[in-house]
């Protein structure tokens, strides 16, 4: 029997084909390609990370000719990033699954690390599926008809603390069955994995669950689990070990409650691709079969890599095994999969010139935004109205109006053109800014007597300290060219222009942090601290990301 992902998964590609009314993904027309980070190297091979950002967690799918993939977002809104490719290794993201997070007051404002965790991704009787856990109130589904959206509104799976990292299995005889984890964090356990039968909409558990596996002596913070079914064997795919040094392992069994047979399919190795594991299985169009998981790399976050993958003795083994063990290790480069023709080279977007109604959808939200946050128009620039957030808000950290990205490369440099327009009544500021767990940027910040370019700094703002500020300068003019270069080690250093031509450096040095679960986020924003009947406005022409520039000359 030819191989596939799973007996269900080539049933669902069958029914993609064969159904008319199935919205296929948005042609890839104004196709970006970044200056900073492209996995496909032109000559029939591609490079690891296939995307050098934090899309952690990710899982993928194929149906038909199209391969999707969601990862985690956690509080960023929207939420439930969905990506298209057609070869695995250029993506674009096409649109979110997730407008506004329930339950909607809390996420209101940042719950950092919350939210949507390990999401998982299937397409079924002519409909997509995404399953998300949130690790305090439970696990979700939401369904489409077409990738892109619309979404329907998330519906309650399974209530209840601790849940985590779903994934649905529609078996042959007709059963639904839902894998999850559990974070020891909410649940006081973890390392184990549990099954439940869903009704037949999959919209609701139907029975208190079974506990499969145990991993608390051979494969402590078992989690992720993936659930699939190929040549009578029921497999689970799940990580061991914790994030940062941990190994995928391979569970699978003739019952889908087991007992399950253990097998460590790839690990670290000699490779120095740290933590290689929880992802997705997929297969080409041509047989071929692949992985797709994530490495940790701290303020970079955790990055997508693509593995060969092959099955052995009804095991698979992912990555390259060169000492035919059975466990793989990563691949730094490889051949591209084999889909049965070439596609053009495509990456996620990075910049945005603000030319259209219609935001980047690279951009997220710290929490639930509000449509008073901000203006896209026809004129050429994005504007950020200043909002003031609750009193009891110390810093940025805990400001929901900030506008972030994912870091896109391992060096970079971002630079944006702001004209600000404060409203004299208030205390208002708005610039760039590189968030975590500690946070550092350029403002225009406008006091009393005039508009001032600062640079701001906040050691430890998770903790709740005050940011600091430094004035570099009083403006005559109220447009700046904003810059931060990020170079090896997160290492950011800011600087600024007043003609867009010779930039001045500005503050000190500033080595990005990880934010909760995530890496470091570059961006923009504009606050102010009272509360009156208007506002005034920051007005961002574009936001750009080159390569890094060397230094300009001395002056």
């Amino acid at each position: 029997m030819k191989n596939t992902v799973a007996a269900v998964c080539l049933l669902l590609t069958m029914n993609a084909l064969a159904q008319k009314n199935i919205s296929p993904a948005p042609a890839s027309s104004n196709r970006y390609i970044s200056k900073v980070w492209v996995a496909d190297q032109g000559n029939g091979t591609y490079k690891n990370p296939v995307l050098n950002a934090d899309y952690s967690d990710p899982d993928a799918i194929r149906v038909g000719n199209d391969f999707y993939l969601v990862s985690s977002s956690f509080e960023d809104m929207p939420g439930l990033p969905i990506l298209h490719s057609n070869d695995l290794v250029n993506w674009r993201i096409i649109g979110h699954a997730l407008f506004r997070q329930p339950p909607y007051d809390h996420f209101s404002k940042p719950q950092h690390g919350d939210g949507v965790w390990a999401p998982a991704i299937r397409f079924h009787n002519g409909e997509f599926y995404i399953y998300y856990p949130d690790p305090d109130y439970g696990i979700y589904v939401l369904k489409a008809k077409s990738p892109a959206g619309p979404w329907s509104e998330p519906v309650l799976v399974a209530g209840g603390s601790g849940l985590i990292d779903p994934c649905p299995l529609w078996d042959d005889d007709g059963t639904v069955y839902l894998v999850h984890g559990w974070a020891g964090s909410r649940a006081g356990i973890k390392s184990i994995i549990t099954i439940n039968k869903l009704n037949s909409a999959g919209t609701k558990v139907i029975d208190e669950g079974v506990m499969v596996y145990d991993g608390h002596e051979t494969d402590p913070t078992v989690e992720g689990p993936k659930l699939y079914k190929r040549n009578g064997y029921y497999y689970i795919f799940a990580p061991a070990g914790g994030v940062p040094a941990g190994w995928q392992l391979a569970l699978r069994s003739k019952n889908i409650y087991g007992p399950y047979e253990r097998k460590v399919v790839m690990d670290q190795g000699k490779t120095s691709i740290n933590g290689p594991h929880q992802g997705a299985w997929v297969d080409t169009q041509t047989g071929e079969d692949w992985f797709l998981h994530f490495q940790d790399k701290g303020p970079y976050g955790r990055v997508t890599h693509l593995q060969p993958m092959k099955w052995v003795d009804n095991w698979p083994v992912i990555g390259t095994d060169p000492n035919h063990t059975g466990k793989g290790e990563p691949v730094t480069t490889y051949k591209k999969p084999n889909v049965g023709k070439v596609y053009p080279i495509e990456t996620p977007a990075e910049s945005d010139e603000f030319n259209t109604v219609e935001l980047g959808k690279q951009w997220q939200w710290m929490a639930n935004p509000k449509s008073t946050w901000l203006a896209t128009t026809n004129a050429g620039y994005l504007r950020l109205f200043s909002y003031k957030s609750a009193d009891t808000v110390k810093n940025l950290w805990e400001a929901p109006n900030v506008l972030l990205q994912k870091t896109p490369a391992d060096e970079f440099m971002a630079t944006t053109k702001m004209t600000f327009k404060p409203n004299i009544k208030l205390d208002e500021k708005a610039g760039l800014v590189m968030m975590g767990f500690s946070y550092a940027g350029l403002t225009m910040h406008y006091k009393k007597d005039g508009i001032y370019l600062t640079y701001i700094d906040c050691k430890d703002a998770v903790k709740g300290n005050k940011e600091k500020e430094e004035t570099l300068l009083k403006m005559a003019e109220p447009t700046v060219y904003l810059r931060v270069k990020v170079t090896a080690g997160a290492v950011c250093r800011f600087s600024y222009s007043l003609d867009g031509t010779t930039f001045t450096d500005a503050g000190t040095e500033f080595k990005a942090e990880v934010g909760r679960w995530i890496g470091a986020r570059v961006g923009v924003f504009c606050t102010r601290t009272t509360q009156i009947n208007d506002s005034g406005y920051a007005d961002f022409d574009w936001f750009r990301v080159e390569p890094v520039a060397p230094p300009d000359p001395p002056r």
